[in-house]
C-alpha cells in the first residue's frame, strides 16, 4: 500500500544538501560498525564449531543469536527509511491511547515476569494521539522494552496517559537504577548507547525511532532520570 500526502499537508523543509549528504556518509558508517561486530562474532563461532570438544548444539544456538541480531538491526534501518518517507506514514488518523498501552503490557508480560518487574497501565481512556496504530504501538513498545530491558530487578513500570495543557502526554517510566546523567541527552541518537547498554542486546536505534515518530507527528519527545532513579521518557502530542 502506498501513502499519498494530502495537498494541503505542509511539506517538511529541505535539508541542505551538505548537511544530507554529512548526515547520510555518517549513518552509513554507524550501520557498517554495527552489523560488523554480530558478523565477527558469527564468523568466530562457525570457525569454533570444527574444534575439538565443541558443542555443536550450542554452536547453533550461539550462532542464530548473533542471526538474530543483524535480522532486527536491518528490520529498524528499514523502518527509519519508511518513516523518511514522508509524515503520512506516521500521522493519518486518531489513535486511541489506553488500548496501546494495554496491548504493550500484555506482549510484554512475560519478559517483564523474567526481568522481574511490574508493568502498570493507567490513564484517560478518552484521550487520543495523531498517530497511526502502528506508530504509536512502535513508539509504547520501544519504551517498555527498554524499560524491562534495564530497569533492573523489582523494578516498576508505568504506562500512562494524559494532558497537560495543550499536549496529550504518553509517559513511560520506571523507578529502576536509572541512568548516567552524561548519557540522558543523547539517548535518543541513533546506535548510542550508554555504559549498561553496551553490556546487552539490542539495535541501538529503538529510542531514535520513537523520536523520529513523535516529532514527525507533531510532537517532542524529552526525558529525565538519574543513576538510582529511574527513567520517564514523556511523548507530548498535540491535543486535536
Amino acid at each position: 500500500m502506498r501513502w499519498r500526502r494530502h495537498a494541503d499537508e505542509p511539506r517538511a523543509p529541505a535539508r541542505p544538501p551538505d548537511d544530507y549528504e554529512e548526515l547520510r556518509a555518517g549513518f552509513t558508517a554507524a550501520v557498517s560498525h554495527e552489523l560488523r561486530t554480530p558478523l565477527a562474532r558469527l564468523l568466530a563461532l562457525l570457525e569454533s564449531a570444527e574444534l575439538p570438544g565443541t558443542d555443536p548444539a550450542e554452536v547453533v544456538r550461539a550462532a542464530h543469536d548473533e542471526v538474530e541480531q543483524m535480522r532486527e538491526l536491518v528490520d529498524d534501518i528499514l523502518f527509519l527509511s519508511e518513516l523518511e518517507t514522508g509524515r503520512e506514514v506516521v500521522s493519518l488518523g486518531e489513535t486511541p491511547v489506553l488500548p496501546v498501552l494495554r496491548d504493550v503490557q500484555r506482549e510484554l508480560a512475560v519478559g517483564a515476569d523474567h526481568s522481574a518487574v511490574v508493568i502498570r497501565v493507567s490513564g484517560d481512556e478518552s484521550l487520543t494521539v495523531p498517530v497511526r496504530p502502528r506508530m504509536l504501538h512502535v513508539v509504547v513498545e520501544n519504551l517498555a522494552s527498554n524499560a524491562v530491558r534495564y530497569a533492573g530487578s523489582g523494578a516498576t513500570i508505568d504506562l500512562t496517559v494524559g494532558r497537560d495543557a495543550s499536549d496529550v502526554v504518553v509517559t513511560v517510566g520506571d523507578d529502576g537504577v536509572g541512568v548516567d546523567p552524561a548519557d540522558l541527552p543523547r539517548i535518543f541518537e541513533r546506535f548510542y548507547r550508554g555504559d549498561r547498554a553496551r553490556t546487552s542486546r539490542g539495535t541501538g536505534l529503538g529510542l531514535a525511532i520513537v523520536k523520529h515518530v513523535v516529532t514527525a507527528a507533531g510532537g517532542h519527545v524529552e526525558a529525565e532520570g538519574a543513576a538510582d532513579r529511574g527513567l520517564t521518557v514523556r511523548c507530548r502530542f498535540p491535543d486535536s
